[in-house]
């Protein structure tokens, strides 16, 4: 049964990584160079280098929820800082459907903390 949520999750980041966000270089317009600098937090890095990426994404439902999706649920509290990163070390299910989210034992509590801050910062 393990076997087969991971190939649907990798069959799913496979189909997901071909994108129509190309541009069409005969309406595309020049545009002004900014010099804006952006800051990543660490838990976005952690995020990047991790395989959250193979369920959420930052907008759209994949597997799991989007990181908006859970940012609106769950409001920035050190209550609810502390109950995500303990959902991402030891997984869970049922909160948001039947598929399980598998757990991330090797994660550093700091680090989960670090994650589950940046998730709940994007709340709008």
């Amino acid at each position: 049964m393990k076997l087969k949520y991971l190939l649907f999750g990798v069959a799913l980041i496979g189909l997901t990584s071909f994108s129509n966000d190309t541009l069409d270089t005969k309406y595309t317009t020049a545009s002004k160079r900014t010099n804006t600098v952006f800051q990543v937090s660490d838990g976005e890095k952690l995020i990047a280098k991790s395989d959250c990426i193979g369920c959420h994404k930052l907008d759209k439902k994949l597997i799991g929820p989007s990181y908006l999706d859970i940012a609106k649920k769950y409001p920035a509290t050190d209550k609810n800082v502390a109950y995500l990163s303990g959902k991402i070390i030891k997984g869970g299910s049922g909160v948001w459907g039947t598929i399980p989210m598998s757990a991330h034992a090797s994660l550093k509590k700091n680090d989960a903390t670090s994650m589950a801050k940046y998730i709940l910062s994007l709340k709008k």
